[in-house]
């Protein structure tokens, strides 16, 4: 069985069972709800007894278990076509430079961990229409400057 044949599997039990997502997290429980769609939908791995929860709720073989639990090929063609995931592109895409900018005035010479990584979820209702809230937040890595010998910075953290 392929990674993508389980996620259609575990996609066709949702539906048939009228199950939320919501439902499903709750079930299988110990991370953030984005790591347990994401690890349903193929782009995130679950932990040995997350595999064991999952297996009851959908019934999987002792092979589809293993396979939750292995680290996935991650990501999907560029750009994406899907209209919401797109927007998300389209964020970068337009935001991005402004971001990099800002972050590395603040922090130096890095990046953004997209592992060491969460992400929080809230609906802000509203009365032109509610809104939804993303909360970012990841640990700065500094580049290392490989080679840097005597007094040379090693790591790309702000300069004072």
């Amino acid at each position: 069985m392929k990674r993508q044949d389980l996620t259609e599997k575990l996609l066709d039990i949702k539906r048939e069972k009228g199950w939320t997502w919501k439902h499903i997290v709750e079930e299988i429980g110990g991370m953030s709800e984005v790591l347990i769609v994401g690890a349903c939908l193929g782009q995130m791995k679950l932990t040995k007894p997350q595999c064991e929860k999952a297996g009851e709720l959908f019934g999987l073989t002792e092979s589809e278990k293993r396979l939750l639990n292995e680290a996935p090929m991650r990501g999907s063609t560029m750009p994406p076509t899907d209209p919401l995931i797109y927007r998300f592109y389209e964020l970068v895409m337009i935001n991005g430079a402004a971001w990099k900018e800002l972050i590395q005035e603040e922090f130096g010479d890095g990046i953004m961990s997209a592992i060491d990584f969460e992400l929080d979820m809230v609906r802000l209702p509203d009365p032109k229409g509610d809104r939804v809230q993303m909360t970012m937040s990841g640990k700065f890595l500094p580049f290392k400057y490989y080679g840097a010998t005597g007094n040379n910075q090693m790591l790309g953290y702000k300069e004072e």
